[in-house]
C-alpha cells in the first residue's frame, strides 16, 4: 500500500534507536524526509547516515534532550516546517511507590508530558495552516493497564493521554489528526535492559527470566520496533484521516480487555 507521504517531512524524537528509530525508518521507507532527535550525537549521527544511504531521503539530526527547554527550542528551530510529529521519549525509571519524591515526579512530568507538549504548541499551528499534519505520541501500555513498578510512567503517560483526548478534537477540522500508541514488550534495549535488573533480582539466569516472561505473552514473543514503525507509519498515512485521538495498543494481546 502506498501511504500517499512520500516527500513529506516528519520530526522523530528519541529516534536513535529502538522504537524511535523503528517509527523513523518506516516514514523514510515512504520517501518521508526526516529530522531525528537524540541525547547521544555518535549514535544518532550512525542512525542518520545509515537511513540516508538505505532510503535515500535527507535527513537532518538534532542532539539535544527534548525534556529540556534548550533542547526543544533547539529542535523546534530546525523542525519548525515539518508535516509529522513523533513524540517520544525514553521511560522514567522504576521502582515503588515509597522511591518517589516530587523531583522525580518534575522529571517524569517534563519528559513524558510536558515536552511532547511543548513540542504540539509549537508545531501545530503551521500544520493546522496547510490543512494536513499528523501527530503520533509514543506512550505506553500502562495508560490502559498500569504497571505497579512504573508509577512515575503511569502519571506523566496519563497527563498526556488526557491533553490528547481534548487537543486532538480541536485541531481535526484543520485536516490534523493526533493518536497514541501504546506499545507492550518490544524487543529494544530498554526491555533487555529491565530483564538484566529482574532476572539478577531473582537469581536466575537472564535467558531463563526472558523466555519465562515471553510465554506470558499470547503470541509468545516480544514485539520488534519494525512492525511498531509500520503501524506509526501508517498513521501518519493519507489513509489515515478519520483516525482521531485515539489510544492504540500494541501488546501482542497481553492486556486482556474486552474494550
Amino acid at each position: 500500500m502506498d501511504l500517499g507521504i512520500k516527500g513529506k517531512k516528519a520530526l522523530v524524537c528519541a529516534s536513535s534507536k529502538g522504537l524511535g528509530r523503528g517509527c523513523a525508518e518506516a516514514l523514510a521507507a515512504e520517501g518521508v524526509d526526516l529530522v531525528l532527535n537524540a541525547r547521544t550525537a555518535e549514535t544518532l549521527e550512525a542512525t542518520a547516515a545509515e537511513i540516508r544511504a538505505k532510503y535515500g531521503v535527507t535527513v537532518t539530526t538534532v542532539a539535544a534532550d527534548i525534556a529540556s527547554a534548550e533542547g526543544q527550542a533547539a529542535v523546534i528551530e530546525t523542525a519548525k516546517n515539518v508535516d509529522i510529529l513523533v513524540n517520544n521519549a525514553g521511560g522514567p525509571p522504576a521502582g515503588k511507590w515509597t522511591d518517589w519524591d516530587r523531583e522525580d515526579f518534575i522529571a517524569a512530568l517534563d519528559a513524558n508530558m510536558l515536552a511532547p507538549i511543548a513540542l504540539m504548541k509549537a508545531l501545530l499551528p503551521q500544520m493546522m495552516d496547510k490543512g494536513w499534519g499528523r501527530v503520533v505520541n509514543i506512550t505506553s501500555r500502562s495508560v490502559k493497564a498500569p504497571i505497579a513498578a512504573l508509577g512515575l510512567s503511569n502519571s506523566a503517560r496519563a497527563g498526556l493521554t488526557g491533553y490528547v483526548a481534548g487537543t486532538a478534537r480541536q485541531v481535526a477540522p484543520k485536516g490534523v489528526t493526533i493518536n497514541n500508541l501504546l506499545p507492550g514488550n518490544h524487543d529494544t534495549d530498554r526491555i533487555r535492559g529491565m530483564d538484566k535488573k529482574m532476572s539478577a533480582a531473582q537469581g536466575v539466569p537472564v535467558e531463563e527470566y526472558t523466555a519465562a516472561r515471553v510465554a506470558q505473552n499470547p503470541t509468545g514473543r516480544d514485539g520488534t520496533a519494525e512492525e511498531f514503525g509500520a503501524a506509526c507509519a501508517f498513521l501518519c498515512s493519507q489513509h489515515a484521516g478519520y483516525i482521531v485521538g485515539q489510544n492504540i495498543l500494541l501488546d501482542g494481546g497481553m492486556l486482556n480487555a474486552t474494550l
